[in-house]
């Protein structure tokens, strides 16, 4: 079930908020429990019971972490990342390991090992990633670890951002598990709607239509088209993943709003950024201050050689990319990303200094197009092959054709991605986000939620494409 789906609107969300307020303050956290064990068991009916006994064991090991010190307290720390990180790799990353070695073996004449295939969990990388932060805060004495297991397994399965982020750690969102009074009230409730309908809209009106022609391009080859189609495809992409995303996280931060949840904001206009290091600052910033204080910081940070920080930098973002999908084209997307930041560092951010706003922006967004190309095919070689059309600069007569919807709604992405390059606009959306507003703009912010909630809705009922592209990850 994905927040853009018929059932989710029409059905799910609707009777869970019609519920959880009627419910007494002792019932909130129980209901909202077994409602996103109902929403992930819908999806995966059988791993939820992994998750969930993980999730037990989890909380015991911690809480008992928390009652004794020295050497104890590391070895059980230990137990916790194991059990975590151990899930990970086996149900993310076994496939890929079999594969490989399989691979290996046959080049050097054996026989491949005989491998029952693992599926996949679905939001496996980001429930795993807050369990992390749940240990290694209640270990750093950063918050006092929960009282209850039902509410340590509500902080690991809220549904409004289990399965796409945002990441959120433990000490953010803590006291709110326990008590959210100062949070529920009418004007959340509505801005929280508000926020729903924009992630909505940004998903299926614009990176829905996008998506369709992105996956018929990639779908063709590389060796099929031209230059020109090749360059749509992944610019295209980029607003894609972008809309999709942020989408995700506008539609998780309104839901949990509407519940008394404060959640961490994940973008803020990425593509305006003007090196690599500010567009890590910019685009799923959740993720990125996870790698930073649990795995950088730890590694030394800035605080070791110039030598040893660029390392650091780049197996962090080494890391990030296999954290993102179990191939190799990943594991070179977080190499290249770390690559730049490395360079940032070095030179490129006196080089840009040098050469002023817009076309640092440009440069950076070339980049981050390049990459792109990595993170969207199937399989290396298909990323080369992508990038070896698009720098041939080959024009075909008869190339792919598009209609006027898809060049509208590429107008729109570029409009809406690239309009926070103002101060001003900036600002604005800030503004516009925040939690307290005056009683004229959330009227006005309530008429437009119905208008484009029943705008969305209808794009979704009349159309039969609607990707859920976080199925890798």
């Amino acid at each position: 079930m994905v927040f853009s789906s018929s059932l989710f609107l029409l059905y799910f969300f609707p009777a869970f908020l019609i519920i959880y307020y009627l419910l007494p303050r002792v019932a909130k956290n129980p209901f909202a429990l077994l409602a996103s064990i109902f929403f992930y068991a819908w999806g995966a009916p059988v791993f939820v019971f992994v998750v969930l006994g993980s999730i037990l064991l989890d909380f015991y090991v911690v809480r008992v972490m928390n009652t004794v010190t020295g050497r104890k307290k590391g070895w059980l720390l230990a137990v916790s990342m194991v059990l975590n990180i151990g899930l990970l790799l086996y149900f993310k990353y076994a496939n890929f390991f079999v594969d490989n070695a399989n691979e290996i073996l046959q080049n050097f004449g054996m026989n491949a090992v005989h491998w029952t295939r693992v599926a996949l969990p679905i939001g496996i990388s980001f429930f795993t990633f807050q369990k992390i932060t749940y240990s290694v805060d209640v270990y750093r004495k950063v918050h006092a670890p929960l009282d209850k297991v039902t509410d340590y397994a509500l902080y690991i399965l809220m549904f409004p951002q289990l399965i796409a982020g945002p990441i959120v750690r433990y000490n953010e969102i803590a006291d709110q598990l326990v008590d959210r009074r100062a949070n529920e009230n009418i004007d959340n409730r509505l801005t929280g709607f508000f926020r729903f309908v924009v992630g909505l809209s940004k998903k299926v009106l614009i990176a829905n239509v996008l998506g369709e022609e992105v996956d018929r391009i990639f779908d063709m080859g590389a060796g099929d088209i031209d230059s020109i189609t090749a360059w749509y495809g992944i610019i295209a992409y980029s607003f894609q993943i972008y809309f999709d995303f942020s989408g995700y996280s506008d539609m998780a931060i309104g839901i949990g709003r509407m519940i008394g949840f404060k959640f961490p904001e994940n973008f803020n206009n990425p593509y305006i950024s003007q090196n690599i290091s500010e567009f890590w600052r910019r685009w799923h910033m959740t993720l990125g201050r996870f790698m930073k204080d649990y795995l950088y910081i730890p590694l030394g940070g800035n605080r070791v050689s110039a030598g040893r920080m660029y390392l650091n930098l780049w197996v962090v973002f080494l890391i990030s990319g296999f954290w993102h999908g179990a191939a190799w084209n990943f594991v070179i997307w977080g190499a290249f990303h770390g690559f730049f930041l490395i360079a940032d560092r070095i030179f490129l951010l006196k080089v840009y200094k040098a050469i002023g706003k817009v076309p640092s922006i440009i440069i950076t967004y070339v980049v981050v197009l390049i990459s792109w190309v990595f993170f969207r095919s199937e399989t290396l070689p298909d990323a080369i092959a992508y990038l070896d059309r698009m720098f041939s600069f080959t024009v075909a007569g008869d190339g792919v054709h598009f209609d006027s919807k898809f060049y509208t709604i590429l107008i729109v992405a570029v409009f809406f991605s690239f309009w926070g390059g103002f101060k001003a606009i900036e600002r604005w959306q800030e503004r516009l986000f925040a939690e307290k507003q005056k009683n004229r703009r959330i009227i006005l912010m309530s008429v437009f939620s119905i208008i484009f909630f029943i705008i969305s809705l209808s794009a979704i009922t009349s159309s039969g494409f609607n990707p859920f592209i976080y199925f890798r990850f």
